[in-house]
């Protein structure tokens, strides 16, 4: 049997093939941008605050640069950082601007609400960001022994511990857990509408309430906080995040 001519075909085969897979692939347009890879982006360094920079700043001027934060996180422009580099800068020591009291919520990545890094902020989380003596204490050793400018109660929109606090939720140690929480409903007594989850407006109510009462807890039973507040060292405040758009309303008194 004469192999030659199979053998050809074959060849030319294997020949038309690799010409093939060398030709590049055509694109839709010759001017279009190519995306960008990991080693394209440049991580930009917001480098960490020093203990001279820390000590120079006001309660105020944290407030602005929370507000202007969570506007860039709205906005979907959150500061490109170089995390790596910032955990090295502050191995030996931190100096906050604030600490902030949040929900345990996964949905609200604290530091990205406000676009801030490493060093930044303290961050105390429970569920219904209700204050407790531990809680308390922390808040003090950020303000009084680290120098923080800022003590944010930020509370948000379909929290589940207001939910279950309003229904009178029990479970194991949730129980105890809720009875924080409930004198932001009792301050509702007189409340003519329906005093349940399912109503949206009363949940509202609730919440930023639990916010306001939280605020006033902490002056009450910490006199070092509340100390420093009246010197103008820092202030208290809270806000209401947003969960369809990520903003913050901020809560001033």
């Amino acid at each position: 049997m004469n192999l030659r001519p199979l053998l050809s075909c074959c060849l030319l085969v294997f020949m038309m093939s690799a010409c093939t897979q060398n030709q590049p692939v055509a694109t839709k347009a010759t001017n279009e941008k190519k995306s960008e890879t990991a080693a394209d982006v440049k991580p930009l360094v917001n480098r960490v605050l020093t203990q001279a920079e820390q000590d120079a700043l006001t309660p105020d001027q944290v407030i602005t640069m929370l507000k202007e934060g969570n506007q860039r996180f709205v906005a979907g422009t959150l500061t490109e950082r170089d995390h790596s580099k910032q955990v090295r800068e502050s191995s030996l020591g931190q100096y906050p601007k604030a600490i902030i009291l949040s929900c345990v919520d996964s949905r609200i990545p604290v530091e990205d609400v406000f676009d801030r890094g490493i060093g930044d902020i303290f961050v105390a989380r429970v569920a219904g960001n209700f204050e407790n003596t531990d809680i308390l204490g922390s808040m003090e050793f950020a303000c009084n022994l680290s120098g923080a400018k800022l003590v944010f109660v930020l509370g948000h929109e379909h929290c589940g511990a207001i939910q279950g606090a309003i229904d009178g939720a029990k479970l194991g140690n949730i129980t105890a857990m809720l009875t924080n929480i409930k004198p932001a409903i009792d301050h509702f007594k007189d409340y003519d509408g329906d005093k349940t989850s399912q109503n949206v407006k009363f949940v509202e109510m609730v919440t930023k309430q639990n916010v306001l009462g939280t605020i006033d807890r902490i002056r009450i039973n910490s006199p070092v906080l509340k100390e420093m507040e009246a010197k103008g060292e820092v202030k208290i405040i809270g806000g209401i995040y947003n969960m369809d758009s990520g903003k913050v309303t901020f809560l001033e008194k």
